[in-house]
């Protein structure tokens, strides 16, 4: 398969869930069930892809200097600071890990 054959079905699979999400009837989308897992999944997804992100490696688990920034993000989280706060915590707690390894 080459890289437009890849883009190709993409497009299309992209095309594909826009026309789904438009043939679903409104009654469906407004069940309580629905709007929760409509709400909570992006959350979840989100989590798992920043978990991924840090503590996975190809196929190994790995505690690095990411693990550090994330749990120093983490602690400005629970001390309520603001978002800019969080992530300039993270990103500097994660570079003076790394400049010290």
């Amino acid at each position: 398969m080459n890289i437009w054959t890849a883009i190709g079905l993409t497009v299309v699979g992209c095309y594909l869930a826009k026309l789904v999400g438009l043939l679903v009837p409104a009654g469906v989308l407004e069940r309580p069930l629905v709007q929760r897992m409509a709400a909570l999944l992006p959350v979840a997804l989100l989590a798992a892809l920043t978990a991924q992100q840090t503590f996975g490696d190809g196929r190994q688990l790995v505690l690095d200097a990411r693990a550090v920034g994330l749990g120093a993000a983490a602690l400005a989280l629970v001390l309520r600071a603001p978002f800019l706060v969080v992530v300039g915590a993270g990103v500097l707690v994660t570079a003076g890990v790394r400049a010290l390894a």
